[in-house]
C-alpha cells in the first residue's frame, strides 16, 4: 500500500511526531512518501519561484500516487499546507486517515476524512479493512 504522509515539520514537536509516524508506517511495510524526506532542493542558489513550484507539483504528484493519505493534525493549530493536502486528497477520492495530536478539531478536517485515530493507534490501524472511526472530541 502506498501512503502519503501529510504533516508540518517546522518545530521540534512536529519533527518528532512525523519521524515517529514515518518509522511506524515504514516498519509496517508500507511504501511511504513523506515530504520531509523528499524536499525539492538542488543547491543554495535555487530560485524561490522554482523551488515553490517544484515542491507543490511534487507533493501533488505523490498525493495522486497514494492509496491513502495519513495526516498528522494538531487541531486548532493547523499548517495550511497540510490542510490543503488533506482537502485535495478528499477531492480526488483518496481516503484520509487523520492522526489527531491536538485537543480539538475543525469540522472540515474530521468530517472530510475517512477515519480519526491517535498516533498510538497508527501502530495497529487496519489499512486493509479501513474501518471508519468518527471524531468525538472538542470541535471548533
Amino acid at each position: 500500500m502506498k501512503i502519503y504522509l501529510a504533516s508540518p515539520f517546522f518545530n521540534e514537536k512536529e519533527l518528532e511526531n512525523v519521524q515517529k509516524a514515518e518509522e511506524i508506517l515504514m516498519r509496517r511495510g508500507f511504501d511511504v512518501f513523506s515530504p520531509r524526506l523528499n524536499e525539492v532542493r538542488n543547491d543554495e542558489n535555487t530560485q524561490q519561484s522554482w523551488w515553490s513550484k517544484e515542491t507543490f507539483m511534487n507533493d501533488k504528484r505523490f498525493i495522486d500516487w497514494a492509496d491513502v493519505v495519513v495526516m498528522l493534525y494538531y487541531g486548532g493549530y493547523s499548517d495550511s499546507g497540510t490542510a490543503w493536502e488533506c482537502g485535495y486528497a478528499y477531492g480526488t477520492n483518496t481516503p484520509v486517515v487523520v492522526v489527531h495530536l491536538g485537543n480539538d478539531s475543525n469540522l472540515m478536517i474530521h468530517e472530510g476524512c475517512h477515519t480519526n485515530i491517535t498516533l498510538e493507534e497508527l501502530e495497529n490501524y487496519d489499512f486493509n479493512m479501513m474501518p471508519a472511526i468518527p471524531y468525538n472530541g472538542k470541535m471548533f
